[in-house]
């Protein structure tokens, strides 16, 4: 820079600009229509350090203003500053086209009709891949790793005794669809779960309950018998699976296997209550908790989640969306708490069903949640005008976070589907000799593209010298 003084721009009738070598007078009163554009602002500067905070240089000797600028770019601007409108070309890279206008201080408000819809449509589209990608990247490496640890586990009964039949035992129990056995085995648990669970359901209803000569209820023999097939079927099932486990100490860390325990474990423990109750008589309370223990045996139903695909997904889903659930959590407590002290507020004097704050967190939940039971109604018009507006704020705040958890949950279904493919694919009839398949250079790829993007995010972290200049 050059000089120690800047005149008053205001008297010429032009400036002189150089964007990145391009070079242009600009009449003062073209850049004036748009006083809030950066070249206009530059009219009402004053002093050299104002300038510098709107251009990367200025020569006093030529009185012109450097810009380090793309100058490809620029004349779309110039064309701005006469028409009043900007257009966008197909060729032009439309987040570099959104930078660039952003730093001239235009708006896209001021992109012509003829461009804006396409404008935004290309804006969008772009994230909607990555999201794609990121979200077929992330399933691709996740079921590699996955992989690796099933085919990991298998290797290990090459060192165990009778390694090979075990192996082929494990695989046949626990991945349904590997083979036409495990098919089949898949099939008589589902049909003894779903059998265990109706005979629970039925020995509750009062036409299939017998009565003795008191015309007491009694358990039906025939109920009774097919609970003891279906937990003598989970309990060998279970006990086969640990039997067969690669990794012992790690066999009830897996969540299904937990499941599988807790199916069985009411029958046993209420088994061994109502023996301790009928062999002392001060221990007779205890048949209540045996009572509680055998409602717990509906916790069968989930493991389905063995045999289902979609299950398990939901499981990974509502493990890995806490955060959301959460979020959704927070939102109907804080809607609840307003909403049921504004219904106190303005029932409280006409509707004794509302008489109480806490009997106005039962109606704002069961309005929020847009259940909507009916057993207790605001009959005010103040009331009506809460419960209406508890309503559609409700409808908001579910909707929010569901977006989120079904993203997850498209995810971990892809994940799980490829998981069981790459399964089924592995061949370990004659040792281990082939590894899974899945493409190694897309998971490569995977993680050089992640590491890239952490270092550019550190990068980014630090804002240069010319960085700050524009923020300036």
């Amino acid at each position: 820079m050059t000089g120690q003084s800047l005149e008053d721009l205001s008297v010429d009738a032009a400036i002189r600009i150089n964007v990145g070598g391009f070079k242009k007078r600009l009449p003062s009163d073209t850049l004036s229509r748009f006083p809030e554009t950066r070249l206009a602002r530059l009219l009402r500067c004053r002093s050299r350090d104002a300038v510098l905070e709107l251009c990367d240089d200025y020569d006093d000797a030529e009185k012109e203003f450097y810009f380090d600028r793309n100058p490809a770019l620029f004349p779309y601007v110039l064309n701005f500053y006469n028409t009043g409108r900007l257009h966008v070309m197909a060729e032009l890279c439309i987040f570099s086209f959104s930078q660039e206008i952003e730093y001239w201080g235009i708006n896209e408000f001021f992109i012509d009709s003829c461009c804006s819809n396409a404008y935004h449509c290309r804006k969008i589209e772009p994230d909607q891949k990555d999201w794609d990608e990121k979200s077929d990247e992330g399933s691709t490496a996740s079921s590699f790793d996955e992989i690796l640890e099933f085919y990991n586990d298998a290797t290990k009964f090459d060192k165990q005794p009778l390694g090979g039949v075990r192996r082929r035992i494990w695989l046949m129990l626990d991945n349904p669809g590997y083979s036409i056995p495990s098919r089949i085995i898949s099939l008589f648990s589902i049909l003894v779960v779903l059998g265990s669970i109706a005979t629970m359901c039925m020995n509750s209803m009062a036409e299939f309950a017998p009565r003795d000569g008191e015309g007491r209820p009694q358990e039906d023999p025939r109920f009774e018998m097919v609970e003891h097939l279906g937990i003598g079927w989970f309990t060998f099932e279970l006990l086969a699976r640990f039997a067969v486990a690669p990794d012992l100490p790690h066999f009830f860390r897996h969540p299904l296997n937990l499941i599988d325990l807790v199916s069985i474990l009411p029958f046993y423990l209420t088994l061994v209550i109502s023996l301790a109750a009928k062999s002392s008589p001060a221990l007779a309370n205890l048949g209540r908790v045996a009572q509680v223990l055998r409602l717990m045996r509906i916790f069968r139903i989930l493991k389905l989640a063995r045999h289902s695909t979609g299950l398990r997904s939901l499981g990974a889903t509502l493990k890995n969306s806490y955060k959301e659930v959460g979020l959704l959590l927070l939102y109907l407590a804080v809607g609840v708490s307003f909403f049921s002290v504004m219904a106190y507020t303005v029932e409280k004097e006409d509707n004794d069903e509302l008489a109480t704050i806490p009997a106005c967190w039962w109606w704002a939940t069961v309005s929020m949640t847009t259940v909507g039971y009916g057993d207790v109604v605001p009959v005010s018009i103040a009331g009506k005008l809460t419960a209406s507006a508890c309503i559609l704020a409700g409808i908001l705040v579910v909707v929010l976070p569901i977006t989120l958890i079904f993203n997850k949950f498209s995810l971990f279904y892809k994940r799980q589907k490829q998981l069981e493919v790459a399964m089924r694919s592995c061949d370990f009839d004659e040792g281990i000799k082939e590894a899974p398949s899945v493409n190694l250079r897309n998971y490569y790829a995977h993680k050089v593209k992640t590491l890239m993007a952490s270092l550019s995010n550190m990068s980014r972290s630090s804002p240069s010298e010319h960085s700050l200049n524009e923020c300036a």
